[in-house]
């Protein structure tokens, strides 16, 4: 058994990590901390969670040492304590955004401030194990992944590292999980703090990591990127419309996915001609890790639409934590992750 502390737990991406520490075979979970709610049982803010634990919030300055830390506070908070928090624990996996990004620069042109510990970001893996799987086994330091950026990332993978995109239109419906949890200020999700934002035409900060990712020109990447909040709670889903250099047939994409993704976990790919849910749906993936990707080709154009879904508190979040943790102990990956979401739903 490892034992696992979490910091920010109240928030609705650390009570995530919670719910599933508790579920884990190999983990016990040691502390969980909240400035708002220290002395509380975790189940006052997480009502989910009754009769499965007794822990209590404590303060963060009550932190003892761990074999593994998740870090899901506000952004900004991490990167200014992480020094204190390496000395707490051998690993570490950040659920916010202040260690995805490898160039120092990024956080002045997206977050609008400069990295106080650049020297940090080379050492966090980008925690999505489908592009980075190899480098977090054995990793002590595991960045968060952005939910918008996940789903987006994984619809578009296969086709940007075969060099077959001139130009993606993407737009992200969001559920409201994503603004976070504003009855515990200082634990919110990552990022947000709280405010949600119903309608993002251009500029989210997610696209750093898109750009990163998928190894796009920064100052041409030719991405355009919006987020619409819809009426759920939790999931993302992105609709891609992909521009594509020459002419693919929809045998060929399937090829491409299956050779990249056949053996993913985690991953599943919706081929449906018939039935109620032929494209991916959020919301069959409630709880879940999975992504579930399908596509359409627009038979009178070079266009690829591209779907795809995810739990943004699970597979954006908390889920690919998880699996994270999992391949950096050496674990099974898909260990503590088994649930398979619900239907009907």
């Amino acid at each position: 058994m490892i034992r696992a502390a979490i910091v920010g737990a109240s928030g609705y991406a650390g009570g995530e990590v919670l719910r599933l520490l508790l579920g884990h075979p190999e983990v016990e979970v040691t502390q969980i901390t909240s400035e708002t709610y220290a002395g509380q049982y975790a189940y006052f803010v997480h009502p989910n969670l009754r009769s499965r634990t007794e822990l209590r919030f404590v303060r963060p300055s009550e932190l003892k040492p761990c074999d593994v830390l998740f870090l899901a506070m506000p952004h900004g908070e991490a990167m200014k304590r992480i020094g204190e928090f390496a000395g707490m624990a051998g690993r570490i996996v950040d659920l916010s955004a202040d260690f995805r990004l490898r160039n120092p620069a990024d956080y002045v042109t997206w977050y609008e401030h400069p990295h106080p510990a650049p020297e940090w970001l080379g050492k966090f893996v980008y925690g999505l194990p489908e592009l980075h799987r190899e480098e977090l086994k054995g990793a002590r330091y595991a960045s968060g992944v952005g939910c918008n950026a996940s789903v987006t990332i994984l619809a578009l993978w296969p086709l940007y590292k075969r060099g077959l995109v001139r130009e993606t239109v993407v737009e992200v419906k969001v559920g409201s999980s994503e603004g976070g949890n504003k009855e515990s200020p200082a634990s919110h999700h990552p990022e947000r703090a709280g405010v949600v934002r119903t309608y993002m035409p251009a500029g989210h900060r997610h696209i750093a990591e898109i750009v990163q990712e998928l190894h796009l020109d920064p100052e041409q990447p030719g991405l355009h990127f919006s987020i619409t909040s819809v009426g759920t709670v939790r999931g993302a889903t992105a609709t891609c419309h992909c521009l594509l250099k020459d002419d693919l047939d929809e045998k060929t994409a399937w090829q491409y996915y299956r050779e990249d993704y056949g053996d993913e976990p985690f991953i599943r790919l919706v081929r449906a001609k018939r039935g109620i849910h032929r494209y991916p749906e959020a919301k069959i993936l409630s709880g879940s890790n999975y992504c579930d990707i399908g596509f359409e080709m627009d038979p009178y154009a070079r266009r690829l639409v591209v779907i795809a879904a995810i739990d943004n508190l699970m597979k954006g979040a908390a889920g690919s934590a998880v699996q994270c943790m999992n391949l950096m102990c050496g674990f099974p990956e898909t260990m503590g992750l088994e649930f398979t979401g619900l239907h009907p739903i």
